[in-house]
């Protein structure tokens, strides 16, 4: 007695598009956005919310009006400068995940000059903060990049590893040395002096603002119209590429990761006497941690990781003014990780289409 055939299973594979769809990120970060907020829609329905009520007061909260942008902008800062370090790492191919211990290690640095020169003037004393500060992160990445130049040692697990010790640091100090006798014996250090801290914008927004645009203007020219920005593109994509034309990687890969954590550290000096005006230890907040997101999203592109920051910083602020209304302030942690988890997606459609593909033919039943 013949068997009756089976029938193949179509099984669905990536097929990537001759041409790359027009629009491709900007539109791959528009679809991240509408997904995380259609499934925001569904977490605060599910939860008893109103949404259109939470996102409207979201929006008012971040965005509403000029103390609103001040806010969010402050915010955007130390998640544009953390986004920054690590787009210069990524143009390389490298990944710095020591963001978040480089911004501590950054503000330690600052707040030591801010110890010792506490009489200087008010110019001298913040731009000497800030060098201090860069310093701090760079010798933070120093190590790393020693180790990934000369011996190969993989970068994300030594950067990963110094952020613990960088946060143990911070610790030590504010419940040691750096402890301030007025604290009533929380964990914090004394606050800046006046003549530490950075002068205001607007509202609320201070110069670091400008300061952290510029550098981020200064690196995205720097990363797409010099020889520099070049060469690191050339040593990212292929190293025996790189040897042929006379790059030397060992240099460059020491360059970037210094530098990469120098731009961390930065963000820590601000966020310093800029925001929190002493140290703490939670002064980073996470956001060298999600400078890993906004580097994801901008491709790894110096010129878009302003744009991702200024979102996520209204995102963030947005999260925390709905506490008052009993939503938790996870929420904007979600619609973080939907944006990334959405746009990723998009981002792999524009590249590529999906095809069904015959499988293994499965066997009927007699």
């Amino acid at each position: 007695m013949n068997r009756p055939m089976g029938r193949r299973v179509g099984r669905p594979v990536l097929v990537r598009r001759e041409q790359v769809l027009r629009g491709g990120q900007p539109l791959a970060f528009g679809i991240g956005l509408v997904v995380a907020l259609v499934v925001g829609i569904v977490l605060l329905v599910g939860s008893g919310h109103d949404p259109m009520r939470v996102y409207e007061r979201m929006f008012e909260a971040s965005l509403g009006d000029p103390r609103a942008w001040s806010v969010t902008l402050n915010r955007a800062v130390p998640l544009g400068l953390a986004g920054l370090a690590v787009a210069v790492a990524g143009s390389m191919g490298l990944w710095n995940i020591g963001a978040e211990g480089q911004i501590m290690a950054g503000a330690v640095g600052a707040a030591w000059v801010a110890r010792v020169g506490g009489e200087w003037p008010s110019p001298l004393l913040i731009t000497a903060m800030l060098a201090a500060a860069i310093l701090g992160g760079g010798l933070l990445a120093l190590g790393p990049a020693i180790a990934r130049a000369r011996i190969g040692v993989n970068e994300i697990i030594t950067t990963l590893m110094l952020n613990e010790v960088a946060i143990r640091l911070v610790q030590w100090l504010v419940h040691g040395r750096w402890k301030d006798p007025d604290s009533h014996n929380f964990p914090l250090a004394p606050m800046l002096s006046d003549n530490a801290r950075l002068p205001g914008l607007f509202e609320r927004a201070h110069v670091g603002v400008v300061l952290a645009a510029v550098v981020i203007f200064l690196f995205g020219l720097a990363s797409s119209r010099t020889a520099w920005g070049y060469e690191l593109r050339v040593a990212g994509s292929s190293g025996a590429t790189a040897r042929y034309a006379g790059i030397s990687l060992e240099r460059k890969i020491l360059t970037v990761l210094v530098l990469s954590g120098g731009v961390a550290g930065f963000a820590g000096g601000i966020e310093l006497s800029g925001t929190s005006d002493r140290i703490t230890e939670s002064l980073s907040n996470g956001f060298g941690f999600a400078g890993i997101i906004v580097a994801a999203l901008a491709l790894m592109r110096p010129s878009g990781v302003a744009a991702v920051a200024v979102l996520f910083g209204a995102v963030q602020i947005g999260g925390q003014s709905i506490q008052t209304m009993g939503v938790s302030s996870s929420v904007s942690t979600i619609l973080q990780a939907l944006i990334l988890f959405g746009a990723i997606a998009a981002g792999v459609l524009s590249r590529y289409r999906v095809e069904m593909v015959a499988g293994d033919t499965t066997e009927a039943t007699p």
